[in-house]
C-alpha cells in the first residue's frame, strides 16, 4: 500500500473552438477538437485523515488554496481526504485547462491512491466544470455540449510552441463580449489532412479575447512570423496561443527565439500526447 502518489495534469489545447447560440440554460453549446501536451502541472497526494491543499511552483502566487478550489472540490466529490500539493507550472486563467486539468488529476490520483475503483470519474468531473471531463482521460477528443460530450479522436503527433503573455482573461467576460459565432454543425470527422482541416476552422473566442487583451494579437503575430510554423491560433478563451510547427526541432528553435525576443512572456515547446 503506497502512502503517496504523483499525478501529471497536462495542459489542454483547443485546436479549434466553435460556439453555438446560447441555450435556455444560459450556456453556449461548443464544438472543439482538444489535445493534451507534455507540459502541465503536477499534484502530489499523501494519505491523510484530513483534506488540505498547498501550492508551489512558478504560478502558485496566482492561486489561492481556498475552499472553492477545484482540486479540493474534486476530493470532496469523491468523499476523499489527503494532503495535496499542487505544483502550478501553467499560467492561471490562460485557456489551456489548467484548473480543470488539476481537478481531473486529483480525481485520478485519489481514485488510485485509495483504491476507490470508481469508473464514473467523467460523470463526477462534469459536476465540477465543463472542461473537467475531457481532462480525466487527457486524450485527444471531440468536445460537444458544454464540453462534457466526448468522442475519442485520433490525432497524429504534433510539435507545438505555447506562448502566454502573462495576462489573465476571464472566460465569462470573453463570452459576454462574443458577437460572431461559427455554430456547431461541423460534425465529428476530420476532412482531409489535419492541418488543412484546422485551417478551415477557427476559434470563435479569439476576437473577443483580443478586444479585452490586445497583446494576444502580438503573440499571434510573433508565432505566425516564426520559421516553419504551420498554424498559429489562440487556445480556449485565451490568453495562451499555440503554433503548430513542422517538427520538434523547429518548435524548440522557435521557442528559444521567442523566449529571447519576449523575455516577459511564458514560452514552452510542447508535443501532443498520444
Amino acid at each position: 500500500m503506497t502512502n503517496s502518489i504523483r499525478v501529471f495534469a497536462p495542459a489542454k489545447i483547443n485546436l479549434f473552438l466553435h460556439v453555438g447560440d446560447k441555450r435556455a440554460d444560459g450556456f453556449h453549446p461548443l464544438e472543439s477538437l482538444a489535445v493534451f501536451v507534455d507540459v502541465g502541472d503536477e499534484l502530489t497526494i499523501e494519505r491523510s485523515s484530513e483534506l488540505s491543499l498547498s501550492l508551489d511552483g512558478p504560478f502558485a502566487e496566482g492561486l489561492q488554496a481556498e475552499s472553492d478550489n477545484l482540486v479540493l472540490g474534486a476530493a470532496r466529490a469523491l468523499n476523499a481526504s489527503g494532503r495535496i500539493t499542487l505544483t502550478k507550472n501553467l499560467p492561471v486563467a490562460s485557456g489551456i485547462g489548467g484548473g480543470s486539468a488539476d481537478a481531473a488529476a486529483a480525481l485520478r490520483g485519489l481514485n488510485e491512491l485509495y483504491g476507490l475503483n470508481r469508473t464514473d470519474l467523467e460523470t463526477v468531473a462534469a459536476t465540477l466544470g465543463s472542461d473537467v471531463p475531457v481532462c480525466v482521460a487527457s486524450k485527444s477528443a471531440w468536445m460537444q455540449g458544454r464540453g462534457e460530450i466526448l468522442t475519442p479522436a485520433a490525432v497524429l503527433p504534433l510539435a507545438m510552441v505555447l506562448v502566454n503573455p502573462r495576462v489573465g482573461v476571464s472566460t465569462a467576460e470573453v463570452f459576454r463580449t462574443l458577437k460572431s459565432r461559427s455554430g456547431i454543425g461541423m460534425g465529428l470527422t476530420i476532412k482531409g489532412d489535419l492541418l488543412s482541416f484546422l485551417k478551415s476552422t477557427t476559434n470563435d473566442l479569439e476576437a473577443p479575447a483580443r478586444s479585452i487583451q490586445p497583446v494576444i494579437g502580438e503573440v499571434l503575430d510573433a508565432l505566425a512570423a516564426a520559421s516553419n510554423v504551420q498554424l498559429a491560433r489562440m487556445s480556449g478563451s485565451g490568453a495562451t496561443c499555440f503554433g503548430i510547427f513542422k517538427d520538434s526541432a523547429s518548435a524548440e528553435i522557435a521557442a528559444k527565439v521567442l523566449s529571447e525576443a519576449y523575455p516577459a512572456w511564458w514560452v514552452r515547446a510542447a508535443k501532443v500526447l498520444q
